[in-house]
């Protein structure tokens, strides 16, 4: 048993909302990048690093095709007011021969609250 294990049974924290666009790939007339959007997983602890955040999506469609994106938050970095973001920096899936690196923020959790 892991510590995923562990939390899987404990009432879910908060999630965060991800937008994004990757960077640009292939060359000439195929350069191109693509745009994401979604709701990360929940809050996994981390021992001694707050928590993390699971990430599974798909980006939009270019000409014939899209890339999954799939990976691990950073832990939480404090913005204020008790809140947070988090910080996700990963590649792509491989996808019509090429792939694409993507940088981001996570949106601040509950917003409205």
């Amino acid at each position: 048993m892991n510590h995923y294990d562990n939390y899987s049974n404990c009432r879910q924290a908060h999630n965060h909302e991800i937008i994004g666009s990757t960077r640009m790939a292939e060359r000439g007339e195929d350069r191109h990048n693509h745009r994401f959007a979604a709701v990360s997983g929940r809050a996994i602890p981390v021992p001694d690093r707050n928590h993390v955040h699971e990430l599974f999506t798909n980006t939009d469609f270019f000409l014939d095709h899209y890339h999954q994106i799939e990976g691990t938050s950073g832990p939480g970095i404090p913005v204020g007011e008790g809140k947070h973001i988090h910080f996700v920096s990963a590649r792509t899936s491989v996808d019509d021969r090429h792939s694409h690196t993507f940088v981001f923020a996570s949106l601040i959790e509950d917003p409205s609250a």
